[in-house]
This record gives structure tokens, C-alpha cells and sequence, in this order.
């Protein structure tokens, strides 16, 4: 849980502001859409192997 203690911030913007930091750092939000749909594991590993080859294949190009 993210707690923002408003009594030390000056105003309310810097709060919201500081809040607003916290939750792209902790990554809620992404965490919240992974949850709105269950994605079989078989396929997530499929989609991460296929990735890793991607940037496998962008590396090789890079270097020749």
C-alpha cells in the first residue's frame, strides 16, 4: 500500500504529484491490467521465448 503523509507535503499538487510517482515506480497500473485477463502460462513463456528471439535476431543485425 502506498501511504503519502499530506501533513509534510505544502500543498495538495505536490502530494498527488509525489503519489502519482510512486505508483508508475511501484508498477501498479501494469499489475492491475495483467489481472483483468488470465493468460494461459504455456502461452506467456511462448510469448516470452518469441521476444528473447526478437531481440536476439536485432542484436545479430546490429553487429554484421
Amino acid at each position: 500500500m502506498i501511504i503519502i503523509n499530506v501533513s509534510k507535503e505544502k500543498n495538495l499538487d505536490s502530494a498527488l504529484k509525489k503519489y502519482k510517482y510512486k505508483v508508475q515506480k511501484t508498477k501498479q497500473t501494469e499489475n492491475l491490467r495483467e489481472r483483468q485477463s488470465f493468460i494461459k502460462p504455456s502461452i506467456v513463456k511462448r510469448s516470452e521465448k518469441l521476444k528473447a528471439v526478437y531481440k536476439q535476431q536485432l542484436m545479430n543485425d546490429n553487429d554484421n
